[in-house]
């Protein structure tokens, strides 16, 4: 199964490392039991299933990349990594006693197709845990002003809040609880948003690097040019007003969680 991130997930782990305040978050919703077992589905190489199994949750990790399963087992060879997606894994139904998704859905062909298998493999009284952006959260992300078409592509392949909702509701889940996520100045996972307070962040190759917007969507020329205009901003001080216009309250990013009835 090949994927995008057998192309552009070499160096990975050299930016994108689990933050403290996002691993507590996705294991507090998550609510584990002691007996309990867990899905991480979009695991990557790891970078949260490791940690999170480390607090003492029996987790399976599920990525389409080869090439990322092979990192995150030679990191922890204890965890169950199996090569699959949202709608095609091995988990059967009512197998699993949750089921956490960060930073993933938006590789999702079909959201309603993944959220429906996702919820039949959770047991009655489950929960589905999921960190992600919206369209609407990126329409208040500054880097608009410096990479328009990244930023208008990368928006176009992000869930609408609309859309996230009714796949969780349509599947089944129940009482959803939303929870706004802004970025910190001392986050440690450099996912797309993570250089909003710290914008020299991206006139670092290795940061970009470990961003798919810009491995994997960008174009050179823009990059090259929003990088020149970055630069010259930060450099005469003026960085922080165009910043200051897309100033907003809708959160970076959402925490999100849904209930599967008992």
């Amino acid at each position: 199964m090949s994927t995008k991130y057998d192309r552009i997930g070499i160096g990975y782990n050299e930016t994108r490392k689990a933050d403290p305040y996002l691993l507590s978050r996705l294991y507090d919703l998550l609510q584990p039991t002691d007996n309990g077992k867990y899905l991480d589905i979009g695991c990557g190489t790891g970078n949260y299933t490791i940690p999170l199994y480390q607090k003492g949750i029996d987790l399976v990790g599920v990525d389409p990349s080869d090439h990322m399963l092979k990192v995150a087992h030679s990191r922890c060879s204890d965890i169950d990594w199996q090569q699959g997606t949202a709608t095609e894994h091995h988990c059967a139904p009512k197998s699993m006693d949750g089921v956490v998704a960060s930073l993933t859905i938006h590789h999702w062909p079909d959201i309603e197709a993944g959220m429906h298998a996702l919820y039949e493999c959770i047991k009655p009284g489950g929960r589905m845990v999921i960190f992600t952006s919206t369209s609407e959260q990126m329409e208040g992300y500054w880097l608009r002003h410096y990479f328009p078409q990244m930023l208008a592509d990368s928006i176009q392949q992000m869930p609408a809040w609309k859309e996230i909702e009714s796949a969780f509701l349509k599947s089944g889940f129940v009482n959803l609880e939303v929870e706004k996520y802004f970025i910190q100045p001392d986050l440690q996972d450099l996912f797309l948003y993570a250089g909003k307070e710290r914008p020299q962040l991206y006139l670092d190759e290795n940061v970009r690097r470990g961003i798919s917007s810009f491995s994997d969507l960008s174009r050179k020329e823009e990059i090259e040019k929003g990088l020149k205009m970055l630069e010259d901003d930060l450099e005469r001080k003026v960085w922080k007003s165009c910043a200051q216009r897309y100033s907003n309250d809708k959160g970076d990013y959402l925490f999100i969680v849904g209930h599967k009835p008992n």
